[in-house]
């Protein structure tokens, strides 16, 4: 055999132990991850809006300039009434009153899940008996969360986001179910659109969800997403807001006794609300066709005392 062929040999062998190695996290690197990671006490020890203290009055001031063509698009999927494989609990709407002189109705959703836009709320999540910021999770009752509940964001959502566009990236038209993404692919995609994720932004990743749904019809489980890894690059660029059209986190989440790390570390440890289920097609094509990919993010949840989390619309406005 050459040496050619033997570095050759090499080369493929490191690289291919490099890429395994990469979605290889154990529980011991998770737990490694939450103290190096950790929000607690950053903004006090009785804070409870975490990272939405980073969308300071100039951070709303920047977002606002980013409005350059008047375009606003929804980034809420039109509600589930049918129950299907991800919606066993659909979006139930009844007509109180109508054909009279006023026509009423009534709502009812039970929105976290795989199926309805919303917002979790940070005491969506408990890890090991404790919320965000170290609040015990005894806080929560049958009447609603007494701390870090959703009207901590009453005040609304008012800042930069940045769009990941995973099948762009990936030159495919939507990202199979148990598709992770990377801290590499988040560089790659900064580089290709020439963006820099910052301070006080909101991230919302695209993985083509509902237009596999639309294509092939609903599904179970899995999802593309986030591996574990992406939260430390989040981290780094100081988020606040994270957002996509699944879960945020890829499943299976690849790594044994963390069935979502990413919402984990994003809602407990580092204080950062999630929209989860966002519809981001027509997002997606706007900021194609806009060679665009940062935009003002207005996001208004119903401030339900107690809240874990409302549906949502939220809006991108370019």
């Amino acid at each position: 055999m050459s040496l050619r062929i033997i570095f050759l040999l090499l080369f493929l062998t490191s690289s291919a132990t490099f890429a395994d190695e990469r979605d290889t996290l154990t529980a011991k690197d998770i737990n490694a991850m939450i103290e190096e990671l950790s929000n607690w006490g950053r903004w006090g020890v009785d804070d409870q809006k975490g990272a939405l203290n980073l969308i300071t009055p100039q951070k709303r001031k920047e977002a606002a300039a980013l409005v350059k063509d008047g375009i606003s698009v929804s980034l809420a999927r039109d509600v589930l009434k049918k129950i299907a494989p991800d919606n066993p609990r659909p979006f139930m709407h009844t007509m109180v009153v109508f054909g009279e002189q006023w026509n009423s109705d009534n709502y009812s959703v039970s929105y976290h899940g795989f199926a309805h836009s919303h917002m979790d709320a940070l005491c969506h999540y408990v890890h090991e008996g404790k919320l965000y910021n170290g609040f015990p999770a005894s806080v929560v009752t049958e009447k609603g969360s007494a701390k870090l509940d959703v009207r901590n964001a009453k005040e609304g959502i008012f800042t930069r986001a940045v769009l990941i566009d995973g099948p762009k990236l990936k030159g495919v038209k939507y990202l199979e179910p148990g598709t992770a993404l990377y801290p590499e692919d988040l560089d790659a995609w900064e580089k290709m659109v020439g963006v820099k994720i910052g301070k006080g932004d909101a991230v919302i990743l695209y993985t083509g969800r509902w237009a596999r749904r639309d294509e092939l019809g609903p599904w179970e489980s899995g999802a593309a997403g986030l591996y574990a890894s992406c939260a430390r690059w989040l981290k780094e660029r100081d988020i606040a807001v994270m957002g996509s059209d699944t879960g945020s986190d890829v499943q299976p989440s690849g790594v044994e006794g963390f069935t979502s790390p990413i919402h984990m570390f994003m809602l407990n440890v580092m204080g950062v609300p999630i929209l989860d289920n966002l519809e981001l097609e027509r997002l997606s094509k706007i900021a194609a066709e806009l060679n665009r990919y940062e935009f003002l993010l207005t996001v208004a949840p119903i401030p339900v005392e107690g809240g874990t989390g409302s549906p949502l619309n939220p809006i991108a406005t370019f």
